[in-house]
């Protein structure tokens, strides 16, 4: 928590960085803390509203877990802690299927725990252990039945409920995420959010309410932006906490979930390490288990999972600071927020076409990150071994098919589709011909010098008779 000051203070000298050890004047760094926050804000409020969780909870303990991420990483890697969208499709599931507030931060809690051993097993024997259970087409074809299982909650629950404010809101974010350069469009989702606010107050102040399905799915007149809650909201509160609840059925549709997390941590150590210059991949493992205690301890008060943020490194990239001072300002500027009833109040009353609007792109751009896994890695869907395993879990997994084992427990949705991929790729490929295995599974770019750099120490360790290890 030692930074040296950057130059004179103001800005960084052309072409050079600001590194996470250094910082710029306080106030600057204090105003960095709270573009970070804006940068956060739209998907920190859509994740908790969408898994019916308290929004204010969920900005104090984003709070607190990047407090967490950064004492854990020693300030060696720049990153705010945000709600995960990865557990909106499973949160709808498991109140789909009766579930409560108490159970879906249950099974996230496992998912917390279960992200936290990954970390642990990572720092110990590296990041073969990940590829070798989970290569790339794995990997992806998880992220994206998670991201398209999503699909029918956009379609019967968001959208009906203001279809012409959903289809403004999405041309609205689209052309702002599109359009819109450096720091905006980093905070097209936020911008969306305001605009959807203010259209819904315009139609609403011109035409009246509206008659339409409204949240709990009943049709009648309504009006689109209900902010009656704000008025009798306190200033001034603490959010409302409860305890997790644990239900097998529910785990097994979250657990799948910690592969997109994975990913998503390897993803923000190799480019924050690419852009400051300074290699993490010694981090990775660290950076895990950071991440799955900050989701524990928000689960276990009632508060959603978290996980690094890209729309931060956004910010950092267009200004160049990485200065984990700014973060540290950011999580204190997220703890004071989630202190004020009211604010958690105006995040409750987003309309749900406004939702509908945004959800279309959000949910779209989760599940379209696993083919952005593939392409990252070169996996040929030209080899029936990618091909078969990734195509059958993904109709199931997006199709929500259900196995029926007793009449108390079955596997449906995201928890078959996963296990259909990654057992049938294993098992694929232990009776798959030679031809077919002749191009082995690619490492995650985030990890793979993290191998290259354990496979030197433990040659060097041996002596200068020890030969390169043969990669598997």
């Amino acid at each position: 928590m030692r930074w040296r000051l950057h130059g004179d203070g103001r800005t960084p000298a052309p072409g050079a960085v600001v590194r996470p050890d250094e910082r710029l004047s306080w106030p600057r760094t204090f105003g960095l803390g709270a573009q970070h926050v804006v940068a956060m804000f739209g998907a920190s409020f859509v994740a908790p509203v969408l898994m019916g969780l308290d929004p204010n909870l969920a900005i104090m303990m984003s709070g607190v877990a990047t407090v967490i991420f950064l004492l854990a990483t020693r300030g060696r890697v720049p990153s705010y802690l945000g709600c995960s969208l990865s557990f909106v499709g499973v949160a709808a599931v498991i109140r789909a299927q009766g579930g409560s507030s108490a159970t879906v931060t249950g099974a996230v809690f496992v998912v917390g725990a279960a992200l936290f051993v990954v970390g642990l097993a990572v720092q110990r024997f590296g990041a073969r252990i990940i590829h070798a259970a989970m290569p790339p087409i794995v990997t992806g074809a998880v992220v994206m039945l998670i991201g398209f299982n999503l699909a029918p909650v956009t379609a019967a629950t968001y959208w009906p409920q203001d279809q012409w404010t959903a289809l403004c809101v999405m041309l609205f974010t689209g052309l702002a995420v599109v359009c819109l350069r450096g720091f905006w469009s980093r905070v097209a989702i936020f911008l969306g959010l305001i605009f959807g606010y203010a259209l819904s107050w315009a139609l609403d102040a011109v035409f009246g309410k509206i008659h339409s399905a409204d949240g709990s799915g009943k049709v009648t007149d309504h009006w689109r932006l209900d902010l009656s809650a704000v008025g009798h909201a306190d200033w001034i509160g603490l959010p409302t906490f409860h305890g997790p609840s644990f239900e097998w059925s529910a785990i097994l549709v979250a657990l799948p979930v910690v592969i997109a997390l994975v990913a998503e941590n390897a993803g923000h150590v190799k480019a924050v390490g690419e852009m400051t210059g300074d290699p993490l991949d010694d981090k990775l493992g660290t950076a895990i288990s950071a991440d799955g205690a900050a989701s524990m301890l928000s689960t276990a008060v009632g508060g959603p999972p978290n996980t690094t943020y890209s729309e931060n490194i956004g910010v950092m990239a267009a200004t160049r600071v990485y200065s984990t001072a700014a973060y540290w300002a950011a999580a204190a500027f997220a703890l004071l927020f989630g202190l004020c009833p009211k604010f958690g109040a105006v995040v409750a009353a987003i309309p749900g076409g406004v939702l509908g609007g945004i959800t279309v792109i959000l949910y779209g751009m989760i599940g379209l990150l696993g083919a952005q896994i593939w392409i990252n890695a070169g996996v040929d869907l030209r080899n029936p071994l990618n091909l078969v395993p990734a195509a059958a879990g993904i109709i199931i997994g997006v199709g929500n098919v259900s196995l029926k084992f007793t009449d108390t427990f079955s596997l449906s949705g995201i928890a078959l589709g996963t296990i259909v991929v990654i057992t049938g790729y294993h098992v694929l490929r232990a009776f798959a011909p030679a031809h077919l295995k002749s191009q082995e599974p690619l490492l995650d770019s985030g990890t793979s010098s993290y191998d290259e750099q354990e496979a030197d120490g433990d040659r060097k360790a041996a002596g200068p008779t020890a030969q390169p290890r043969a990669k598997s």
